[in-house]
């Protein structure tokens, strides 16, 4: 399969199926590739070329074994047949999607490291040495970032460069601490065995966020440099669409961090829920009389099952990924499991519900007595803790049929 002998002196040099691979071993040797440059494509014949002769030249200049590996996502144009004239490898991935072609790409790469980048000509393959020095010093991430290096004129719309990139960036910051200044900059390289560990599969642009976020949350070593965007050299608009991607970039961040989309706004709302009923009792409210009555009271017990609802859905969601994906596996979940029970969970619902059972009885005394209630805010207190007592024992065994399920897991693990 692989010529005989390979020189440092023929650079580049190639293997029987066309592909180019640089090399500068000073020795006959066969190619064991280091680097891999993975380039996504759909229909980018005006571009392809040139991109794929950088990274070759350039591998070749710093003397890195390497080869570029084209993830071609369905081009009817002429890229694939310029790419391999070129000295790519061509592979071909059939699902639609930037996250699906890369996946491919890094699939069949051969080499130890992955530098990806759009073979649009708007990332710069010269300038590779930085991130395989990264590489070489132990980084497991090393991602561009544009922000902090140079955006040429035209290379980046206004929207995306100080609103969209900068917002996404940021908040995805403080859900994760990525400690990323550019998240979503499409020129990154990686070990391709720590890639392998994060398990990603996000098929479209979110991808690139999917890996920030399970890098960081896998403790792997990220490092950043700052590089050049120039404007790409396409005659046709870009594949990216601001507002649809951006919403799943968004989507994806929220519903990879359940603690934030879930719990917390639940305990919010189940706390002011129920903090309403007494302070206005205390503060003498309560009453048909006053703007915090009955109609204020019977919105903050909404609020409070509504809070309710959602705790429980957040915390079977932090359970499934728990279960599924090692990467977002928790200490907290691990003990959290430890130390529930469904007994445990009856019964603290049962408490709550006989609270509200007791602050019950004096209303329903008063009102088969008078016909009426005259402090409506403990009427419907104890018929929120009734709710919300009867909500949280169904809510223990539906959490106990998932602990089951994620012990099955680790049984078949074993």
């Amino acid at each position: 399969m692989v010529r005989e002998m390979i020189s440092s002196r023929l650079l580049p040099e190639t293997i029987d199926d066309g592909v180019t691979i640089a090399d500068f071993s000073g020795e006959y040797a066969l190619p064991a590739i280091e680097v891999s440059v993975v380039m996504p494509c759909l229909n980018e014949e005006r571009t392809v070329v040139v991109c794929v002769e950088k990274a070759l030249q350039t591998m070749s200049r710093l003397g890195v074994m390497g080869e570029v590996v084209i993830a071609d996502n369905g081009s009817t144009d002429k890229s694939v047949e310029l790419a391999t004239e070129a000295g790519a490898r061509v592979v071909h991935q059939s699902q639609k999607g930037y996250g699906s072609a890369l996946q491919k790409g890094f699939e069949e790469a051969r080499g130890k490291f992955i530098i990806m980048g759009d073979c649009d000509d708007s990332y710069d393959f010269t300038d590779l040495e930085r991130y395989i020095e990264e590489l070489r010093g132990g980084a497991d991430l090393v991602m561009g970032n544009r922000l902090k290096g140079e955006i040429k004129p035209g290379a980046m719309p206004p929207l995306h460069r100080y609103f969209g990139n900068p917002v996404l960036s940021g908040f995805l910051n403080l859900l994760f601490r990525t400690g990323v200044g550019d998240c979503h900059c499409g020129m990154r390289g990686f070990r391709k065995e720590a890639y392998q560990s994060l398990g990603c599969h996000m098929p479209g642009m979110e991808f690139a966020s999917e890996m920030v976020i399970k890098a960081s949350k896998a403790r792997l070593k990220i490092r950043e440099i700052p590089i050049v965007l120039s404007p790409d050299g396409r005659d046709r608009p870009p594949h990216l669409r601001s507002f649809r991607d951006g919403w799943r970039h968004l989507k994806l961040i929220l519903m990879y961090s359940p603690s934030f989309l879930f719990l917390l706004p639940a305990v919010v709302m189940i706390a002011l829920g129920l903090l309403a009923a007494p302070v206005a009792l205390l503060a003498g409210y309560g009453t048909y009389e006053t703007i915090f009555g009955p109609n204020f009271l019977i919105m903050a017990a909404f609020m409070a099952v509504a809070g309710a609802q959602i705790f429980f859905l957040g915390l079977i969601a932090r359970l499934q990924a728990h279960r599924v994906d090692p990467v977002f596996a928790s200490p907290r979940m691990d003990w959290l499991l430890r130390t529930f029970s469904v007994e445990r969970g009856l019964i603290s619902g049962g408490v709550i519900s006989l609270i509200g059972l007791g602050l019950t009885i004096p209303v329903v005394s008063e009102w088969f007595r008078s016909g009426t209630v005259s402090q409506p805010a403990l009427w419907i207190l104890s018929g929120t803790l009734l709710v919300l007592g009867t909500q949280t024992m169904f809510g223990s065994f539906l959490i106990g049929i998932l602990e089951l399920q994620i012990e099955r897991s680790k049984q078949k693990k074993l």
